[in-house]
């Protein structure tokens, strides 16, 4: 299940929020994205 960030308020939505209405239930904004998670640095020798 996919996670999705409201870009104005910051609230975590899942996606099955979003399947019946595209809009952020806190604070009604439209903007949405899917957060990523921090590469992996790998040090050369």
């Amino acid at each position: 299940m996919a996670i999705y960030k409201c870009f104005f308020c910051g609230k975590q939505l899942s996606q099955k929020v979003l399947q019946t209405r595209f809009v952020c239930p806190h604070c009604g904004s439209r903007i949405f994205f899917k957060p990523r998670k921090e590469p992996t640095k790998v040090r050369a020798i």
